[in-house]
């Protein structure tokens, strides 16, 4: 059978599709959950209608990408049984456990208050519709952490045992699972990068109606927070990732050599910036380096000893029997580096736009140019900074949206293939782990349906993104401004109406 059409590979093609199409959403439901609720946190304290109606704008645009990422989350488990049946049978007892908790618990108590918070808007006082929301960012956190630590356990199995005559693994401590310091680390990385995401996706927004002054009070309301969010999400995302890094050069050698292109271990060992090699060979016939830095990045010493590619598959020959326990190397090394690249100009752009915006606002102004006016941007009051600088400021941040979203799917992909050809690392490598009944046929077919299918979802999640970020902020009814004082109440239970300031 051709290796390119073989069962093993095109289940993890379509796994691969799956979790990478089903990733775009996670980390916006995440963040716009967590926004939104301190967006509409603010109308409750202040009163000031632009919340209430950047509430309602970012709100919308969160449901219709967590309807997304529902949808997509549910065909991605159903791959398990489906494809992945031996996987599914040998590491069930484990792997269930926290993926049990998250449907039981987080999914359930997300589900519940998203619920009361789309249609309670009418019927609940503000501060118990208020705490829906809040209950529906801490949901979305925690079940990200469940499926988090499920997957933790996929790179650093541990808390569990063999039960040599049933020939699975059996979970032995399951709070090992949930608090081992891979689980801490993943998770510090992977929700730093869903603010970093969400202050993006919410600047680029801002970015497209500020460029053409429409709802001025709450775009740059919008800006402003999604700048914050850019910044201190970045920032933490890079704290994270190097403490994740470090993790990782212990747990699993070989893919931070992989990473780095590292096919000898040395002391001290380089960081590379740019590499080009023989991977049959096993040596870089280009490398671009700066010395010592990786020995720093993995073990705070300028000069301590890295092991390589081949140290490491050496090793691993001898410890668990004859292979090539080698990763892609190229889809390692640049997809470290996209990740890496995308998300960190995106922190970058954002504190840009910090600087930008510190003091005045950025808003289009108009040049006269003989009869015609040209329209420009400038910045106010530092116009010795000149147009040409604030209007590609505004179109990079626009682009800037998507700029996280590329990471977060670069840095899954080194992340998943990294490891191979493990599918628990150490444990249960990737080929014994398909399902032995599942023909190439079923397979490919399935694969080509579901992937057909996400196109489509694909079209129709952006044509309603772009109409609903066309439309900008809605206007507020009488009900909106005078919400309930008590529970199934209506607007005409409130004492008095609320007065508002811009």
């Amino acid at each position: 059978m051709d290796l390119a059409l073989a069962p093993e590979t095109l289940a993890r093609w379509q796994f691969g599709i799956t979790t990478v199409y089903h990733f775009l959403f996670v980390p916006l439901t995440i963040s716009l959950a967590a926004l939104t609720a301190g967006l509409e946190t603010a109308w409750v304290r202040t009163g000031n209608e632009k919340y209430l109606r950047a509430t309602k704008f970012w709100g919308k645009l969160f449901l219709i990408n967590i309807a997304m990422g529902v949808v997509t989350g549910i065909v991605q488990e159903f791959q398990f049984g489906m494809n992945w049946s031996d996987y599914s049978r040998f590491v069930g007892d484990v792997f269930g456990a926290p993926l049990a908790f998250e449907a039981l618990i987080a999914f359930f108590f997300e589900s519940t208050f998203i619920g009361l918070w789309i249609f309670g808007w009418d019927k609940l006082p503000k501060k118990i519709h208020l705490a829906c929301m809040w209950m529906v960012s801490i949901g979305t956190i925690l079940s990200a952490y469940f499926i988090l630590a499920a997957n933790s356990w996929m790179q650093h199995p541990v808390g569990y045992r063999i039960n040599e005559q049933r020939g699975r693994a059996e979970l032995t401590d399951f709070w090992l699972v949930l608090t081992q310091n891979t689980a801490l680390a993943q998770a510090f990385h992977t929700l730093s990068a869903a603010f970093l995401t969400g202050g993006a996706f919410m600047v680029g927004i801002a970015a497209f109606h500020l460029a053409r002054k429409k709802h001025i009070l709450v775009m740059k309301t919008s800006l402003r927070l999604g700048l914050v969010t850019v910044v201190i999400g970045g920032m933490f995302t890079a704290i994270s990732g190097d403490v994740l890094g470090k993790i990782m050069y212990e747990q699993q050698p070989m893919k931070m050599a992989a990473a780095e292109a590292l096919w000898d271990g040395e002391a001290p060992a380089p960081f590379s910036v740019f590499a080009y090699g023989d991977v049959d060979k096993g040596h870089n016939k280009v490398a671009i380096e700066i010395p010592g830095l990786l020995s720093f990045l993995a073990k705070d010493d300028f000069s301590s000893y890295v092991p390589g590619i081949n140290d490491v598959n050496k090793a691993e020959q001898e410890r668990y029997g004859p292979g090539d326990y080698r990763p892609n190397i190229p889809v390692a090394y640049w997809g470290f580096r996209w990740m890496i690249g995308f998300g960190m100009t995106s922190l970058t752009i954002g504190l840009v736009g910090l600087w930008l915006t510190r003091k005045k606002f950025l808003l289009p102004q108009h040049l006269r140019v003989g009869d015609d006016e040209v329209p420009y941007l400038v910045l106010l009051p530092r116009k010795a900074l000149g147009p040409t600088l604030t209007k590609w400021y505004w179109r990079i941040a626009f682009l800037t949206l998507g700029f996280p979203l590329i990471a977060n799917s670069w840095g899954w992909i080194f992340t998943e293939m990294g490891r191979q050809p493990w599918v628990v690392y150490g444990v249960l490598q990737t080929r014994d782990a398909v399902s032995p009944g599942v023909s190439q046929g079923e397979v490919l077919t399935s694969m080509i349906v579901f992937t057909t299918l996400y196109a489509i979802l694909a079209v129709i999640e952006v044509k309603l993104l772009a109409k609903y970020i066309k439309a900008g902020p809605p206007e507020l009814t009488e009900a909106d401004l005078n919400p309930p004082t008590k529970i199934g109440g209506d607007s005409r239970d409130a004492d008095k109406p609320m007065a508002f300031s811009y």
